[in-house]
Parts: structure tokens; C-alpha cells; sequence
């Protein structure tokens, strides 16, 4: 994956001279550490630094925006990507970057590396490398990295005062803002150039440094069970997903590590997650999401406005509870099979 990734950012800078400052960022559960079963999905980010952009709020979520620059940037490449209005397209951007890729792969010669098709909606261009023992599929996600202060949306957000500590938080918040190439469905029109906030670098900040003391899991210091609570939870979506797919296409990993960042600040002591509690406190954090489910409220960890299981799905939800409730009273028979 790192040389196939490599040999794509090289020579998506030569190419565009507006991409020619891109840089790659890793994301997602490998890179945090919290993967289950085989490392076969990589999420990339392909991030680009933009100066000086205008964010205007696309919904009522808090989290889609419509970004435009404040200035005429001098690179002249970057007129292409504009629409009349001044808006920076993400369709347009999200195109010229797969057309540079699906060019470049067939010049990869140590690997078998395809561009799978489009998928609606997907802002991901996803690339397939054939490679014994099995398929790796990397996920190439375009983003912009703003060095400005967080949209309004977000001002409530990341309640972690009690459980990272207020100078984290504030730390946290003075980092850039990444928006990712997002469609926004309840667009009248869908015209692709929406994006989305994204704080994928924070997430992986607070996966990886996630003690109330500051020596949690390192080398000397007492190791906690919230890792593995995370991981459980992950892997029970995923089995719950893969037996029931119709039923549960709406969810995704998001929704349980979303839960369990609410989990780990109404839990926030070190002591609340010893080790050999694991069982405990993976049932605690199980009952939190179920109770989510049944309210069909899930309160975005950085926007408290946006709620993450919209109301019209409220049966899948119901089913998805059912579901865990009865692996959660039999002593979860889909860890046996």
C-alpha cells in the first residue's frame, strides 16, 4: 500500500500543478491501531492546503459547507475547479484527481492496481491491488486542509474537558480544519460541491493518547481496556453487517466509535477502565450505543447539532438494538461462530 500510495502522490504533483502541494495522511482503523481481522482496507487522505476560505453551511447539520475563496488564489489551475458562483466544486476537483490516478496505475509495475467504478455518493476513489494471500482495497479520500479557526457548528463539541483535559481540548481545536469531498444528499440539486468537516486527525489523536493520566497503556504506565472495547464494538457491527447487509446497509463503523467517545467522557477516569474489566465495560458501552438506537439519537461527537441516525430509519435502528440486545442476554453467540 505505502508504495503503491507513494508512487501516486509523485506523480499526482508533477501532473497538476494545483495538487503539486499535496501530502498523504493516514486515517482510519489501521493507523489507529484498532483494526480487526486482516488489514485488507486502507483509508488515505490525500490532503491539500488552501489559504483564506469562506465556509458557508450547505444544511442545517452543522456540517456540510460550501467553501469559496476569500481571494483569487495565484495559482491560475485552480479556476478549473470553480463554479460560477466562486464555489470550489468537489466533484470537479474529486475528477481530475481519478483521471490522473486510473492514468498512473497502469505505469505501477510491481503491483496489480485497479480503479474500481464510481460509487454514488462515495467521495472515496477506491483503488483494488490484487495481491495473494488476498484483495487490499485503499480508499483515496480528497481533502482540504484550512489553517483557520473551527466553524461555529462545532463550539459545543468535543466534551473532553473532564476526560483529556481542558489545555487538550484547546490545543485540539487551534488545529487546522479538514474538509473531505462530500456529496450532501439533502441537496435539492445535487450538484457535488458540498464538503464535509472532517476531524479525522483528532480522532486518531484521541485514540492514541486516551488516558486521563497522562501515562495510560505506555510502556510503565497501567494499561485500560478502552481499545479493546473499541475494537469489540467494531467487530459486532461488522459481524451484525455481515449477516444481515439489507437490514444494516445504513451503518457503519462511525456510529459505534462515535458512541464510544460519548462512552469514554461519561466514563472519564483511567479507573473506570482497568484492564481486567474488559467485559464490563464493553457491555456498558454497548448499553449507551443500544440506548442511541432507541431514541435514534446520536449526537455527533464534534457538532451537537448534528444528530447521526436520522429519524426515517428509526425501524433499522430499532432492528440493529433487537439485534445487539440478543447478543448481548446470550452471551454473544456471534463471537462463537
Amino acid at each position: 500500500v505505502n508504495r503503491v500510495v507513494s508512487h501516486l502522490v509523485q506523480a499526482i504533483r508533477i501532473k497538476d500543478s494545483c495538487f503539486s502541494s499535496i501530502e498523504r495522511r493516514s486515517a482510519g482503523s489501521y493507523y489507529e491501531r484498532v483494526k480487526i481481522s486482516e488489514p485488507n482496507e486502507f483509508d488515505i487522505m490525500l490532503v491539500m492546503p488552501v489559504t483564506r476560505i469562506q465556509l458557508d453551511e450547505a444544511d442545517d447539520t452543522g456540517a456540510f459547507y460550501y467553501a469559496s475563496f476569500k481571494r483569487i488564489p495565484k495559482e491560475k489551475g485552480w479556476l478549473r475547479f470553480l463554479e460560477e458562483d466562486g464555489k470550489i466544486s468537489a466533484f470537479k476537483m474529486l475528477q481530475a484527481l481519478r483521471e490522473i490516478i486510473k492514468q498512473e496505475v497502469k505505469n505501477i509495475k510491481d503491483a496489480e492496481v485497479t480503479v474500481t467504478r464510481k460509487k454514488a455518493g462515495c467521495p472515496a476513489i477506491t483503488l483494488q491491488i490484487k495481491n495473494p494471500p488476498s484483495e487490499i482495497s485503499v480508499d483515496i479520500i480528497l481533502t482540504l486542509e484550512a489553517q483557520q479557526s473551527w466553524p461555529l457548528s462545532t463550539q459545543g463539541g468535543l466534551k473532553i474537558e473532564q476526560w483529556l483535559g481542558t489545555k487538550v481540548r484547546r490545543d485540539m481545536r487551534f488545529r487546522s480544519v479538514y474538509l473531505v469531498a462530500k456529496q450532501n444528499k439533502s441537496e435539492k440539486v445535487l450538484r457535488g460541491n458540498t464538503w464535509r468537516l472532517s476531524f479525522s486527525h483528532i480522532e486518531k489523536d484521541m485514540i492514541k493518547n486516551h488516558g486521563n493520566s497522562k501515562t495510560c497503556c505506555e510502556s510503565d504506565g497501567p494499561k485500560c481496556c478502552r481499545k479493546g472495547c473499541l475494537k469489540l464494538l467494531k467487530y459486532l457491527l461488522e459481524q451484525l453487517k455481515m449477516k444481515y447487509p439489507k437490514e444494516l446497509e445504513k451503518f457503519c463503523s462511525y456510529h459505534v466509535k462515535t458512541a464510544f467517545f460519548h462512552s469514554c467522557i461519561t466514563w472519564p477516569n483511567d479507573s473506570d477502565w482497568y484492564l481486567g474489566d474488559l467485559d464490563h465495560c464493553f457491555q456498558q458501552c454497548l448499553g449507551f450505543f443500544v440506548d442511541c438506537l432507541q431514541k435514534s439519537q446520536l449526537t455527533h461527537f464534534f457538532i451537537p447539532q448534528y444528530n447521526l441516525l436520522s429519524l426515517e430509519d428509526k425501524a433499522r435502528h430499532h432492528f440493529l438494538s433487537r439485534k445487539i440486545c440478543h447478543e448481548l442476554n446470550n452471551g454473544f453467540p456471534l463471537f462463537h461462530e
